[in-house]
């Protein structure tokens, strides 16, 4: 059995939100709900019950929700895709976020605190982030905005960020957001989509020490979005400067905070929330379209259930608002507690930063990529010892598998006592499939269980669930958070080939993963990247894993292609460290360590040296477009190189391939 790396004490399980639901659940239902286990098959066994007590427990704010369990009107379409939830319900989640603000505990203390690169932070309490957002609500109105119009924006994480996206969500438009390091032509690509009517961008503002104008940037991507009527400048870098035609917002909204009434428009609860787009790696960004009511119960149940985290926490994540990440922010906001912005570099004087700013904010907990983690590992960090991180009591890696020797590092040099848990969820969902809670105790290199109201397996090949082996994971059970639709899909059909292809009423999510005899779930990597031996299937987070023994190499990518011969190709692409180079002894060492943490059969054909590894704006590896470029695929059909955060790295091996076809060709 795996080392437990974190366990609840006593205290901490007397405490935690969701023994408290899980207590009122008992007295409602007449249940015994002892541990996890328990609860989570309750709680997929009875959906409309256990989704329900989240609403109730949370006291949800809305029209028409209070008797939808009596009447069977909680989910009245039990079917993926097409669930329909709450029909007679009317919600807006701009209003169960922002209902804080009337809490007299809560009115005044910080609602959302930013961190400049200078170490500045600026405060932004509960009251004030209601009157910023209520006077934005109403200048919108003013121009035209109403339900089901979209209003985009090109920002970077900073709180204005926050307010547009609340105040499009109060008046009941449809939100979307594209971080400005995203090229003009790559943001035009994700929201000309919508066909908005209101486009937010700002001046600029400061990375890694230097200021990032962007009035070029704001005007290309004005020039690609002939459907908006209106442009608002947020001015970041200079509040006072002449904003032209343009409305100015000013860097803490100083020119829309009048007092205005708050005015929230209460929509049917699977209305349009926002927008959120894929990766585009292989093609055009799909559109997945969130309502305001599964979002809401989402934010609830994964923030202040999952997460234990509610009003009283602080959570800090350094999220490009183009990934999921940003969003969650505003779930965390839903759930009561303050969230921490931050649009500076990561490694700003140094690796560390992140951890700089967790003791600057006081924050109790941080989203991170478990990217992020081994490199402060990688560079022989110990925060725990340099900083004062007693606060933080929980830590949420995603992204990617999270190594076993980086689980085991951060509990000695950053945070013994806090509770480290891995998540596997996405955009797709805006929550999680498997992750976190504070019940059960954590097992190194395994996500502790799936998420209550989630009904995840891992299935073979013939749709048969198996444990203890890998599997394709699925959803086999609707959840409230699931896209209403995609954008730019009439009929459904983009929708259902997206997830429903491999087994009709059956979400395939593309993850390979296994369950544990425990309950608790391995993620092996994208079952779209799976490598294949001989029939025998291999995960690349197996090898990325067994990489971590091999200081030299700092980052990597492996494949596997099928060649138009028939023949199938695993070649390992390794990124060296500064200095060092691909010699026999470094190969050797590279071989013996796969050998040794996985198999014979996990050894690549080949080890080639790259410059970069080519990753996705939110630090994910490209895999399965570099995998169809070694197939044969044309580069222009292969990958969306505007996607890709760093290009040139892309254009290496897009180099690599031709070279490599061409010397096939050639019988070299």
């Amino acid at each position: 059995m795996p080392d437990i790396t974190w366990s609840p004490t006593p205290e901490s399980l007397e405490a935690a939100r969701l023994t408290g639901f899980l207590r009122r659940m008992e007295q409602q239902h007449g249940l015994e709900l002892p541990d996890y286990p328990t609860a989570h098959a309750w709680s997929v066994r009875e959906l409309p019950a256990f989704w329900d007590g989240v609403r109730e427990f949370f006291d949800v704010v809305g029209d028409g929700l209070q008797d939808a369990r009596a009447d069977g009107r909680v989910l009245v379409e039990d079917r993926m895709p097409g669930a329909v939830w709450y029909p007679d319900a009317r919600l807006n989640l701009a209003e169960n976020a922002l209902r804080h603000a009337a809490d007299p505990a809560l009115a005044d203390e910080p609602a959302v605190v930013h961190v400049g690169e200078d170490d500045t932070l600026t405060t932004t309490t509960w009251a004030q982030l209601e009157r910023q957002v209520a006077s934005l609500a109403s200048h919108l109105r003013r121009l035209g905005v109403g339900p089901g119009d979209r209003v985009v924006a090109s920002l970077p994480n900073v709180p204005v960020t926050i307010v547009a996206m609340l105040a499009t969500a109060s008046v009941g438009a449809v939100w979307a957001v594209a971080s400005p390091d995203l090229s003009p032509a790559a943001t035009v690509d994700r929201l000309a989509q919508l066909e908005p009517v209101v486009l937010i961008g700002c001046d600029g503002y400061v990375f890694n020490g230097r200021r990032v104008e962007l009035g070029e940037h704001l005007a290309a991507v004005e020039a690609g979005l002939p459907s908006v009527r209106h442009t608002l400048l947020a001015r970041l870098l200079d509040p006072e400067a002449d904003p032209g035609d343009r409305t100015a917002l000013g860097a803490g909204l100083s020119r829309l905070t009048a007092e205005v009434e708050a005015d929230h428009a209460r929509v049917p609860f699977d209305h349009p929330l926002w927008v959120l787009f894929s990766s585009g790696t292989t093609g055009r960004p799909k559109g997945l379209v969130h309502g305001h009511g599964g979002i809401t119960l989402e934010a609830l149940k994964m923030v202040g259930l999952q997460q234990d985290v509610g009003p009283g926490d602080r959570y800090f994540v350094a999220a490009n608002t183009s990934w999921v990440v940003w969003n969650l922010l505003v779930n965390t906001l839903v759930a009561g507690a303050s969230v921490v912005t931050y649009a500076g570099s990561p490694v700003l004087r140094g690796p560390g930063r992140l951890f700089e700013i967790l003791e600057l904010t006081g924050a109790t907990a941080f989203g991170t990529g478990a990217a992020y983690l081994q490199m402060v590992q990688g560079a022989g960090l110990r925060p725990g010892e340099d900083r004062d991180l007693h606060r933080l009591r929980s830590v949420l890696s995603t992204g990617s598998p999270l190594p076993a020797s980086t689980w085991r590092w951060f509990h000695e040099a950053a945070a013994p006592a806090a509770h480290l848990g891995s998540d596997s969820g996405g955009t797709d969902i805006c929550s999680i499939f498997l992750g976190s809670n504070p019940l059960q105790p954590v097992h190194l290199g395994e996500l502790q269980g799936p998420a209550l109201g989630v009904d995840v397996q891992a299935w073979d090949e013939q749709g048969r669930r198996v444990v203890g082996e890998v599997g394709e994971m699925v959803i086999t059970r609707p959840m409230p958070s699931m896209p209403v639709r995609l954008w730019e899909d009439p009929d459904g059909s983009r929708y259902r080939d997206a997830y429903f292809d491999t087994w009709p009423g059956v979400w395939r999510h593309g993850d390979w993963v296994t369950e544990t005899t425990r309950g608790g779930f391995v993620v092996h990597g994208r079952s779209d990247a799976t490598l294949n031996r001989q029939g025998v299937r291999l995960g690349t987070a197996d090898i990325y894993a067994a990489l971590e023994e091999v200081p030299e190499v700092r980052d990597s990518l492996c494949i596997g292609a099928e060649q138009p011969d028939g023949d199938y190709w695993m070649p390992l692409f390794v990124v060296l460290t500064d200095g060092e180079t691909l010699d026999d002894g470094l190969e050797r060492r590279i071989r013996e360590a796969i050998r040794r943490r996985c198999s014979a059969r996990h050894l690549p054909d080949e080890i080639v040296q790259a410059p970069q590894i080519p990753v996705t704006h939110s630090g994910k590896r490209v895999e399965v477009p570099v995998k169809r470029l070694f197939s044969g695929v044309a580069p222009s059909s292969a990958v969306n190189v505007q996607s890709v955060a760093n290009p040139e790295a892309m254009e290496w091996f897009v180099d690599h391939a031709r070279r490599r076809r061409e010397a096939q060709a050639s019988g070299g």
